[in-house]
């Protein structure tokens, strides 16, 4: 097939003028993000799972209880060469945003968008709330919408062009993502039913896509073969997590109007559209498999009860399929005020909410703008709403407190008992907190039942001396011959966990600390 025959069934192929001047007003808005994240993401403090991943990529691995390796990988990575400092660890986080926004654009321009697609597509994404976040954060959710969209972007392409060998670098995104997170089999799952429900069927047959299929698997294997030899851990802690009834379990009418919270309501209508159109609109057909493969994830997802956030990694898609809809639809005489009110009013709607995702305010001030804005964070577990501010907030605050407290404790120890007394934290956020802060006041690295600290054991601890965080003293005197409270740490107003105890134990009654260690896995 000649080259300009491969195109010629699809709509609006643009002209470069179009192109050049749309994706350079994507371009634009992708460096104002990454600017607008460097200049804010100094403020507050380290994240609760900030601290996790860190620890985590100081014990690199091919897995971790409840993650695939990339991200402690790349914290590493991060850390060895740009530092420690808050804008360090999370650069990379709000790089990968900036590349979505380019990538979503990037998209828009092979479903027809001409300029003002392009660029409504690129704000959107821009100024969505949870891509906010992501931003700001280093999470695992920050890299989710880079690799999801990398998938569809190389699926588009394969199809648009009749280039089936596209489906290949298809597979090592995705197996890549499996290695950053594991909801990406959701979206596959979702891409492989649409493929099968519409007429791009045949490309299932296609070698190229077993190809991809098997690099994906292949790039997954030493995740795969590590959970084997662990007896599964992300299996067990899935399991225990919804046996405890950790999280806030969403009907699907509640986990839809958090999506329009999420991506901002005032640009719903651009991913709704999108998603209609993917499904209906005649001119989106040979795309149709991706509309399928929204509606399958999200009906798992939310058939699931999955946290809100998980389905956040597709929406730049529809993004750009809605853009390119609506692009369409006012494209005509006399609506020519059409397109710079849109832009407008998806701008507004972020910034009225960027101060919920990202520390725009002081901290100070949060609480207040919520309450005048009558917005009501969702919550998605249960022990947030205890919480003053949106817990992304509230668990980055109170924890040099509690290095501090700690410390203070182990001054006391006499130097003598020091080097068999550890410390022992009941989550991988206190734990992690220890072990960043520690160092500058000589504390040795932590203990910790919760998640992956527990397979990184006691450290060779008798268990004659523990200091001991957020424990009940009821509990360590069944358990330690000798139990002092020695405090709580300081309270920071703004904290998820404020006021912790602290307490000094002594001589273990039964056994070694060795032998105690299975009864203290925590992986929920």
């Amino acid at each position: 097939m000649h080259p300009a025959e491969r195109t010629a069934n699809f709509p609006n192929h643009p002209s470069k003028g179009g192109l050049a001047s749309g994706l350079g007003a994507a371009a634009v808005i992708s460096a104002a993000s990454l600017a607008v994240h460097w200049f804010f993401n100094n403020r507050y403090g380290y994240f609760r799972d900030e601290f996790d991943y860190l620890a985590c990529g100081q014990h690199l691995a091919w897995g971790y209880v409840d993650q695939p390796p990339l991200v402690p990988f790349l914290t590493q990575l991060s850390r060895f060469t740009l530092g420690e400092s808050l804008r360090a660890i999370r650069f990379l986080p709000a790089l990968a945003v900036s590349a979505v926004i380019l990538l979503a654009a990037m998209i828009a321009r092979e479903l027809g968008g001409r300029r003002f697609a392009i660029a409504l597509t690129a704000l959107c994404v821009a100024v969505a709330p949870i891509y906010l976040s992501d931003g700001s954060l280093l999470t695992t959710n920050s890299y989710e919408p880079l690799i999801w969209m990398a998938c569809a972007w190389f699926g588009i392409a394969a199809v648009k062009r009749n280039q089936p060998r596209n489906w290949l670098w298809f597979g090592i995104a995705a197996g890549i993502g499996l290695e950053e997170k594991y909801t990406i089999a959701v979206f596959g799952l979702g891409v492989v039913i649409g493929l099968l429900l519409t007429e791009q069927r045949k490309v299932l047959l296609n070698r190229w896509m077993w190809l991809g299929g098997l690099a994906a698997f292949l790039i997954f294997l030493p995740n795969l073969i590590w959970n084997i030899q662990n007896q599964w851990p992300f299996a067990q802690l899935m399991h225990n997590i919804r046996v405890s009834g950790r999280d806030v379990a969403l009907t699907p009418v509640q986990f839809f109007s958090q999506q329009i919270l999420l991506l901002s309501p005032l640009a719903a209508p651009v991913w709704i559209i999108g998603a209609g159109a993917l499904l209906l609109a005649k001119r989106m057909k040979p795309y149709r498999w991706l509309g399928w493969s929204f509606l399958v994830s999200f009906a798992v997802i939310a058939g699931l009860h999955g946290k809100n956030y998980y389905l956040a990694p597709i929406y730049p898609m529809l993004f750009a399929a809605g853009a390119v809809g609506m692009e369409s639809a006012i494209d005509r005489p006399g609506w020519r005020w059409g397109k710079p009110a849109i832009l407008a009013l998806v701008f507004v709607g972020g910034a009225l909410l960027a101060p919920v995702t990202m520390p725009v305010l002081p901290v100070e001030q949060v609480q207040t703008y919520l309450q005048r804005m009558h917005i009501e964070v969702p919550k998605s577990e249960k022990s947030h709403e205890r919480a003053r501010l949106p817990q992304t907030y509230a668990d980055q605050f109170g924890w040099l407190e509690l290095v501090e407290k700690v410390a203070e404790v182990w001054d006391r120890i006499p130097a003598a008992e020091r080097q068999d007394c550890g410390i022992f934290a009941q989550d991988y956020g206190q734990a992690g907190a220890l072990d960043f802060f520690g160092p500058r006041y000589h504390l040795p690295p932590a203990l910790s039942g919760h998640q992956t600290y527990f397979l990184w054991g006691p450290h060779g601890y008798s268990g004659n001396c523990l200091i001991v965080l957020d424990e009940r003293k009821a509990v360590l005197e069944q358990l330690f011959e000798r139990v002092e409270f020695m405090g709580v740490s300081s309270d920071n107003p703004y904290a998820l966990e404020r006021e912790i105890p602290v307490f000094l134990v002594h001589k273990i009654k039964s056994g070694t600390l060795s032998q105690l260690w299975p009864q203290i896995k925590r992986w929920r």
